[in-house]
């Protein structure tokens, strides 16, 4: 995005347009592009982070999922931290044109998570990720998973839920693997590969949360 301005969030190669609003920072130079902003938080040593490119859906390539289809939010379930002791809890359920993630993420008994997943299924040639988000201010993570076996670990992409409507890009190169919460090494992810896709919210956050979510589409 030629003159776009950079934002560091989780991400040192997270992009806006220029011009948005930018959030408050230490603005430093690039030598890529722009300009960069410094977020005053720490990420988590695991935190998988994406190159994320705010841009219009008018661009974007096939629709993937249309959370504003009952059908499709029904396909979708939520995976706690309960399944290894915890107790976070949360919920989905659709508005008229999105699907709503919330619920409390608690650090009791060795918790911190909350997550969805549900099927996807990519076009061949399929070379990014575009989710149209908006949230609460936190850290989440997109998740991508081959298969929908629990002895298998997942893709990991994190970003910032604004609390504007944003549509992020996600390319191969900005998912991490990981498998029961630790990053292992793993080949780079071939979207075309991908059978499942979801959201997670994890790096002790602990407390509500609600993010949003209308469409997946492939770029």
């Amino acid at each position: 995005m030629p003159g776009a301005s950079r934002l560091r969030t989780m991400n040192p190669n997270a992009s806006i347009a220029a011009d948005a609003p930018l959030p408050y920072g230490k603005l430093r130079a690039s030598e890529r592009a722009g300009r960069w902003i410094r977020y005053p938080f720490a990420t988590h040593a695991l935190a998988i982070v994406a190159s994320l490119t705010l841009m219009p859906f008018a661009h974007a390539g096939p629709l993937l999922l249309d959370f504003s289809r009952s059908e499709v939010i029904q396909t979708f379930r939520v995976i706690n931290d309960d399944v290894m002791g915890g107790v976070s809890t949360s919920t989905s359920h659709a508005t008229s044109d999105a699907l709503v993630f919330e619920g409390v993420v608690s650090l009791e008994k060795n918790g911190g998570f909350a997550s969805l997943r549900g099927p996807i299924s990519f076009p061949a040639e399929s070379a990014a990720l575009l989710l149209k988000v908006r949230g609460d201010g936190q850290r989440y993570k997109v998740t991508l998973k081959l298969d929908d076996s629990p002895g298998t670990g997942q893709y990991q992409a994190g970003f910032v839920a604004s609390r504007e409507w944003q549509t992020l890009r996600f390319m191969p190169a900005d998912f991490s693997f990981s498998f029961r919460g630790r990053a292992t090494a793993a080949p780079i992810v071939r979207f075309a590969d991908v059978g499942y896709f979801g959201l997670l919210i994890a790096d002790r956050q602990p407390g509500a949360f609600k993010v949003e979510i209308t469409s997946v589409l492939a770029e």
